[in-house]
């Protein structure tokens, strides 16, 4: 079964990741990295467009960012003005 993708629509998930990937003082490729460690599939490029927003995420990609970068799903996912 594949896996559904999150559509960035209103809700900017990207713009969200990178927000708080820099609070937590974490580069793209770190955070790609630990991510595939956690055997979650994320290269630096496709983390890139993510957080451009040309990109859609799967839910396991969106849990994976919130347990790496301790935070919530409430954070991820709230609409940016």
């Amino acid at each position: 079964m594949e896996e559904q993708k999150i559509k960035q629509d209103e809700i900017r998930i990207g713009e969200n990741i990178r927000r708080v990937r820099r609070e937590r003082g974490m580069g793209q490729t770190e955070l790609a990295r630990r991510m595939q460690l956690e055997g979650v599939d994320m290269t630096r490029e496709a983390l890139v467009k993510i957080e451009r927003g040309t990109q859609h995420i799967s839910a396991s990609q969106l849990r994976a960012i919130r347990d790496i970068l301790s935070t919530s799903y409430e954070e991820l996912l709230k609409k940016t003005p």
